[in-house]
């Protein structure tokens, strides 16, 4: 029964994430532990509703000659820093037999219709309310053509797209996708999709200037001067990883090897490969597990943003050990400096 499924997904899903809360604020995993855990958790459950899903649409369509449907994971969920209350950036790429007309039901639908009520019902599956509370929210405007395109998008149609259409931040967007769901054969397709769309050749002064555009972009309409706004201050979040995006571009069709969703281990790859010079390494890398750090406590413990002058003291103590600083005055001193060097290092390095 569906409504069953819905219900023992939210039960798991808000228990597991409480248990992960529990042992950050406890001590017993980091808070850098956390992102992984609540990244595994969003996987395990949207490949149990993906298949609980395509089971009710089979039921009353029938399946799709060959057809079969795989999910993305991009951002926080793509690159395994997912926080308490970070929602899932998805997106859904199926394909089927070039013969198949539409479904093999009683009630038959075409290929790109059944695929695009299935990519719907799953986003309902995740996200609608039911009497055990809710689970995710869901953030398809990361697909391809975006908030105008279709829900679902065929694997030779996003092939073509991140080929000859995408834009630049399209293709940084696209070095955290990570797919998690779906057939197997399916999947190493998509991934074989994704990795040949990153190691094409760049022209690195044109995309250089499009992620500086972009940040200005970014930083004119949400910027701010508050060192706690962590992901929009200058040398916060947007920009560890607008470096580390722009790096893995530049660099991916000469050093493959570089590619990874996930900020820190994209960083110590392009270390080791010799792409990024130590001493910047040594900036970026703590810079990035402390940003990292520091935000999976306060959305843990926050709705709103924080006021050092009105924080409890707690939450202080909190943050000064996850940031492994002797004070909170110490954690500030050390956050304040680490965003200004990771800031010159932006305009160093994006050129």
């Amino acid at each position: 029964d569906m409504q069953y499924v819905l219900d023992r997904a939210r039960v798991v899903g808000s228990e597991q994430q409480f248990l992960v809360g529990v042992r950050v604020l406890s001590g017993a995993i980091k808070a850098n532990q956390a992102g992984g855990a609540y990244a595994l958790l969003a996987e395990r459950l949207i490949d149990a509703v993906l298949r609980a899903v395509e089971r009710e649409l089979a039921r009353a369509h029938g399946k799709v000659p060959g057809g079969g449907a795989a999910v993305i994971a991009m951002g926080k969920l793509g690159g395994r820093e997912m926080t308490a209350a970070s929602d899932l950036d998805l997106i859904v790429i199926y394909d089927f037999d070039d013969t198949a007309l539409h479904s093999a039901g009683s009630r038959p639908l075409a290929p790109t219709q059944y695929y695009a009520r299935l990519t719907q019902r799953l986003i309902s599956a995740l996200t609608a309310a039911t009497a055990e509370g809710t689970l995710y929210e869901v953030d398809m405007r990361l697909r391809p053509s975006g908030q105008q395109g279709p829900l679902a998008t065929q694997l030779k149609t996003f092939i073509d797209y991140q080929k000859s259409a995408a834009w630049t931040w399209e293709h940084m967007a696209l070095t955290r996708a990570r797919v998690i769901a779906g057939p197997p054969q399916l999947r190493a397709s998509v991934e074989a999709a994704v990795r040949a769309a990153l190691v094409l050749p760049r022209e690195r002064t044109k995309i250089a200037a499009d992620v500086r555009d972009m940040r200005e972009r970014i930083f004119k309409e949400k910027g701010t001067d508050d060192i706690w706004e962590l992901k929009q201050v200058r040398g916060g979040l947007v920009d560890v990883e607008f470096i580390a995006q722009y790096l893995q571009l530049v660099h991916a069709a000469a050093h493959p090897e570089v590619l990874d969703q996930n900020t820190l281990e994209a960083y110590r790859k392009l270390r080791d490969a010799g792409l990024l010079a130590q001493d910047h390494a040594e900036v970026l890398i703590p810079a990035t597990r402390l940003l990292h750090d520091l935000t999976q406590i306060l959305r843990l413990c926050l709705e709103g943003g924080f006021d050092p002058a009105t924080a409890p003291s707690g939450l202080k103590e909190l943050l000064a050990q996850a940031g492994d600083a002797a004070s909170f005055a110490q954690l500030e001193a050390r956050l304040k400096e680490a965003q200004g060097r990771v800031s010159e290092l932006f305009r160093l390095l994006i050129v």
